[in-house]
């Protein structure tokens, strides 16, 4: 029985009050004929107080209880004397699963996040990691909750590849060739005595193939792990991260801004009616302005921007950036962030980038200038989603990708769902690590992963 039981007994008509309960120790304080002991199973941030007698038969074993140790708890569910909770657990009987040496390194002090990134597998048992997972858990299926209720099917997109979604090479290799004996010819890889006979990769997006099934079934997501081979080691950027992926048949540019902003605006507010308490904590030691901030998103309509008035208002706005705006030239994140924080103060959705910073993929507008892609920047983070209308005129993406230098014959299944029944068709993809900063506070993607993959690190 975890917490989330307890506290159902209590609301019920005729509470149960004799309850079993099994976690770890958080603290342990001893009294003259008591021991005070913090139990967490980790189903919510509130720990349970245990009342341990001198009468337990293991009381000696009980005394010597040290924090992170296993046990099990048989006991009466009573109203607490103390002021620091209402209920408290008489205990019958604790039975210790397992005991934790003296030298576990989660104590109760305040540990620094650096710390805590060190001691991955144990940082869960903390309140502020622990919160983070458990909303992380709920936002997922509030992800799915909310395709699945607008007739999205739910597909599964390759996570090895023979392609590049973004034609930016930034791509893990997947072979079971010797290292120590490549194989070549002509100097080169030969990568047909390989396992697929051709260069795999991991898969830096689901979108190529989510539009196939798009195609097919109408509106379709996909939400599963994406990597990158990018040596950045900002706050922001991980080698491997979950991406949510919706595409949708017969659907343009402003249908698919329309279905960013109303996903985002729903993932908050379900974040804020269904993680109150673990939200809470992160508004009083990470960001106090964090209820504001995420009210503000629920409740303010996102000001709907195309690239080249975004760049004139930073242009013109007097303030100093370290990488000038400049048209031409893809946003930066502190561009972004002065949009929605500074300027406007809501979440933006800038559209009609210049064709020559998107990938191929991107339907070319009239003006042969410009792309119908758009990006939802939100406060604190700047970019959360980037998607676009995705080119459906089979000439058009072919041009696109000669002029960026790719190897058609890669991507000849593609080119076909153009020959055959194409038809205007959108998406979009959410950096879900993103989201849970943004619905957090929490300004590194290292603290809402719980395991990071980063330059140097593939510890655990």
């Amino acid at each position: 029985m975890n917490r989330n039981q307890i506290k159902a007994l209590l609301h019920a008509d005729h509470p149960q009050t004799q309850v079993l309960i099994k976690g770890w120790v958080r603290t342990r304080r001893n009294s003259k004929d008591f021991s005070f002991i913090e139990i967490n199973d980790g189903s919510c941030l509130g720990n349970m107080q245990v009342i341990a007698g001198a009468d337990l038969f293991n009381h000696d074993q009980i005394d010597r209880l040290t924090t992170g140790s296993a046990v099990s708890v048989t006991g009466s569910l009573v109203a607490s004397q103390g002021k620091e909770q209402q209920w408290e657990i008489q205990a019958h009987r604790i039975d210790v699963i397992s005991m934790a040496p003296e030298s576990f390194p989660l104590q109760k002090k305040r540990h620094s996040d650096e710390y805590l990134r060190s001691i991955a597998h144990l940082r869960p048992r903390t309140n502020k990691y622990g919160a983070v997972f458990r909303i992380r858990s709920d936002l997922s299926y509030a992800i799915h909750t909310f395709f699945q209720q607008r007739g999205f099917k739910y597909v599964h997109t390759p996570i090895i590849t023979g392609s590049d979604c973004e034609g930016a090479g930034e791509m893990f290799r997947v072979t079971t060739l010797d290292l120590n004996a490549v194989p070549r010819t002509g100097g080169h890889v030969d990568y047909s005595l390989d396992f697929f006979a051709k260069e795999a990769n991991l898969t830096v997006s689901g979108q190529l193939s989510a539009e196939m099934l798009a195609l097919s079934l109408g509106n379709v997501y996909t939400f599963g792990p994406t990597f990158r081979a990018e040596d950045s080691n900002t706050r922001r950027h991980a080698a491997e991260f979950w991406m949510v992926e919706p595409e949708m048949a017969f659907c343009g540019l402003e249908q698919n801004m329309d279905l960013a902003e109303e996903m985002i605006r729903y993932l908050v507010l379900y974040a804020i009616e269904n993680c109150a308490e673990d939200l809470e904590l992160f508004a009083r030691f990470v960001d106090k302005t964090l209820p504001a901030a995420l009210q503000n998103i629920v409740d303010e309509k996102f000001v709907r921007l195309p690239y080249c008035e975004a760049v004139d208002i930073l242009s013109k706005s007097g303030n100093h950036f370290e990488f000038a705006p400049e048209t031409g030239q893809d946003l930066q994140t502190e561009h972004e962030r002065f949009l929605t924080e500074v300027h406007f103060k809501k979440p933006v959705i800038v559209y009609n980038y210049p064709k020559t910073i998107k990938p191929f993929y991107m339907r070319l507008n009239d003006d042969d200038l410009t792309v119908a892609a758009m990006d939802v920047l939100v406060p604190g983070i700047g970019e959360i989603i980037g998607g676009s209308q995705r080119e459906e005129r089979l000439e058009v993406l072919e041009r696109r990708m000669d002029e960026q230098g790719l190897n058609k014959e890669n991507y000849w299944w593609y080119l076909d769902s153009r020959r055959y029944g194409s038809v205007e068709h959108s998406g979009f993809g959410l950096g879900f690590e993103r989201l849970i900063m943004l619905i957090t506070g929490i300004s590194n993607i290292r603290d809402v992963t719980p395991f990071p993959r980063t330059p140097k690190n593939i510890e655990f």
